[in-house]
């Protein structure tokens, strides 16, 4: 079975898309590329551990085994050395970006604090939005009990629109709760 929102894209986003910007052809209709998740543990220079639970909450919030990133620099101040596990990200494609941004924007979002849409001003000028989330336990999967420390995490939303208007309007097709 198709995800919703991929769903959504093929019978109704894409002609809407193709009425309002007026491309000639259906491939170049802007569409989702890819979703990537990343979690900064900076805490990860002190405790081994932090980086495996931080792991284990992104891949029940993904759905795919996050990879571990490591410091490019040391950094005195930091106190981290070149090679060092400092965060963990994952990359969604297909499906599975699908089904997290209808996680995203039905469950998740209208679970932060005091939420009162997403940032509009956010995208880089190529049709890509980037946020943050604050705390990690918004989404379902994570158990509040079995978490040792809440963490926030930067979404990035990859499309193939050319300007940031295409994109914002691709997204707002997903039901992007943007502000005003």
């Amino acid at each position: 079975m198709q995800p919703r929102m991929k769903e959504r894209y093929e019978k109704e986003l894409k002609a809407r898309m193709v009425e309002k910007f007026g491309y000639k052809n259906k491939f170049a209709v802007p569409k989702l590329d890819k979703i990537v998740l990343n979690m900064g543990v900076g805490e990860a220079t002190q405790n081994r551990a932090f980086i495996e639970n931080a792991a284990n909450d992104l891949a029940l919030i993904a759905g795919q085994k996050p990879v571990i990133t490591k410091a490019k620099q040391s950094n005195a101040s930091f106190k981290v050395r070149e090679g060092m596990a400092i965060g963990v990200k994952v990359t969604l494609r297909g499906d599975r970006m699908y089904e997290f941004l209808d996680r995203l924007v039905t469950i998740a979002l209208p679970r932060v604090r005091d939420f009162r849409g997403i940032n509009g001003k956010s995208f880089d000028g190529r049709g890509n939005y980037a946020m943050g989330i604050t705390e990690h336990i918004v989404f379902p999967e994570i158990e509040y009990d079995k978490v040792d420390k809440i963490r926030g995490m930067d979404i990035v939303i990859c499309t193939t629109a050319k300007t940031n208007e295409e994109a914002k309007e691709l997204l707002r097709g997903f039901d992007m709760p943007f502000k005003n």
